[in-house]
């Protein structure tokens, strides 16, 4: 671990994960405040920039019919990496994570799907493995939806404890 890279930092590293830029909010608000120990995330999407600094969409559409199970877990994991990328433009490093204290979790589907927890397992998973079952498991609501906005397949809005 050099003197610069946090040690959550350096685990994302072991992971082979590398944070990209937080996305681009798409309307007017903010990524994320701080109210004493307590970090809120604006919801965010699975994007990832494109080689023009874009954020595009590399899963889109609905569970159940265009996105399979395994390709919406694929895109909560890169909801959960760009959540991870504002958690660090709002804290400055992302050692000052106390725990994650819960996600509220929207998923694009078919009519008649029931397995929204199976999809937002890929930001929970993700979260286990990088903060532990102590700091990383936690409350959560999966939500079916019939649209979510550039036709995105998973949403999560974050709540996460602070170290002040």
């Amino acid at each position: 671990m050099s003197e610069t890279t946090g040690v959550i930092e350096q685990r994302l590293a072991d992971m082979g994960i590398i944070l990209p830029r937080p996305p681009k909010p798409i309307g007017n608000y903010l990524p994320g405040v701080v109210v004493g120990e307590i970090l809120y995330l604006s919801g965010t999407l699975g994007t990832v920039p494109d080689e023009n600094d874009n954020d595009t969409m590399p899963i889109a559409g609905k569970v159940g019919t265009d996105v399979t199970i395994e390709e919406g877990y694929q895109s909560a994991r890169y909801m959960a990496i760009n959540h991870l990328a504002l958690m660090k433009a709002v804290l400055g490093d992302l050692d000052r994570i106390e725990r994650i204290v819960k996600m509220i979790g929207y998923v694009n589907c078919a009519p008649g799907f029931t397995e929204p927890h199976l999809v937002l397992n890929g930001a929970s998973d993700l979260y286990v493995e990088l903060f532990g079952e102590a700091s990383g498991k936690h409350a959560r609501a999966a939500l079916t939806q019939h649209e979510l906005g550039v036709n995105a397949p998973v949403e999560a809005e974050m709540t996460v404890q602070i170290k002040v």
